[in-house]
């Protein structure tokens, strides 16, 4: 299980498909971006599906229903079900219905993942701050979103109607790169209305609660791309992660990850599911070495050495790198900045280093 201060990264002499029941993944950054899947995802979850590993999808994108991403996991070759996938949008109107009685109208701020979700509850959706709402629901609604619907949200607030928000991710990765999330949306309703929503989504506990009611997960393994909302989230939960460097996440930012962003393993993707993982050691003078790779703090400055450096180093060597310089990093305090010269480490990792 997680541990309350992570200096290094931990250790699976085994498969983890074949120590963990189930896979939580996170969807954009992981699986796919921009609607298109990620290098080696197709591949890797096949092979954890067919080695008996449980795969369950837990976005906090509340944009679309669960059969509609379903559907487009299925035909990216990843076969799922309705059943399989877990929304912020399911989060957010379980915890709306526990605190607002059955029927209650809602003011709907989003798409019709959210919609559904709320029907699902019990709970009927409307779209004015006119219709006297008793709640205020916001997710995600697309790039297209139209901004008369933040003005129905601070009309609704500033009036006093309780707010919720399936999530405050700041960013969402998309096909062009990284672009505005929910949370960007949060802040303008919160700008216009002075108000402060109760939010469901990762990091916080009512998502974790509505995805291991809906999974059942008894050993889950957390697998994300970002730091303040998968890792952090798993963290809270009492339970390891894997975090891959195909989304949001960059290597200099996991080297300065604060103790609850910092993952039980890491991994440049999906591929990392099926392999084991080497625990870095302590090697003397402040250094940490993994494989051929070692990694210290010298003169306020990250440095790497042996075969995890430079642009020849490939695939295990890359990760004996990256295990290291986080090792060296966290045990130095790694949400610290390094006086600029962690990006000479970075640098170092070769193409690991851009992921």
């Amino acid at each position: 299980m997680t541990e309350d201060v992570r200096t290094a990264t931990g250790a699976s002499e085994k498969r983890l498909d074949a120590v963990y029941d189930t896979a939580l993944l996170d969807l954009d950054g992981v699986v796919y971006a921009g609607g298109e899947a990620v290098a080696h995802a197709v591949d890797s979850l096949a092979t954890a599906r067919e080695g008996g590993m449980h795969l369950a999808y837990v976005t906090n994108n509340a944009l679309r229903p669960p059969s509609t991403v379903a559907a487009h996991l299925s035909e990216l070759g990843v076969p799922a079900d309705a059943s399989d996938v877990i929304t912020s949008a399911q989060a957010v109107a379980r915890l709306i219905a526990d605190e607002q009685p059955e029927g209650a109208r809602v003011l709907l701020i989003g798409g019709e993942g959210l919609r559904q979700a709320l029907v699902e509850r019990g709970l009927v959706p409307v779209d004015s701050a006119d219709d006297e709402p008793a709640a205020v629901a916001q997710g995600y609604g697309g790039p297209d979103f139209p901004w008369s619907r933040f003005a129905e949200a601070g009309y609704a607030v500033r009036a006093g109607v309780p707010w919720y928000a399936s999530n405050t991710d700041l960013t969402i990765p998309s096909g062009r790169g990284i672009a505005p999330g929910n949370g960007a949306a949060v802040e303008v309703v919160r700008i216009a209305s002075g108000g402060e929503p109760k939010v469901a989504g990762k990091p916080l506990p009512p998502m974790h609660r509505e995805t291991i009611l809906r999974t059942g997960a008894k050993r889950p393994l957390v697998v994300g791309d970002r730091l303040d909302t998968d890792i952090e989230g798993a963290h809270a939960g009492g339970v390891d992660s894997l975090l891959v460097l195909t989304g949001v996440t960059d290597v200099a930012a996991l080297l300065r990850a604060v103790p609850e962003h910092r993952p039980t393993y890491v991994g440049r993707d999906l591929r990392e599911l099926l392999v084991g993982h080497e625990a870095p050691r302590a090697d003397g003078d402040g250094a940490w070495a993994c494989g051929g790779a070692r990694a210290r703090v010298a003169d306020g400055g990250l440095v790497l050495e042996g075969n995890g450096a430079g642009a020849g180093a490939e695939g295990g060597a890359l990760l004996d790198g990256l295990r290291v310089l986080c090792a060296a990093a966290w045990s130095a305090g790694g949400e610290r900045a390094f006086d600029g010269e962690i990006a000479g480490a970075v640098q170092a990792l070769g193409e690991l280093g851009g992921a």
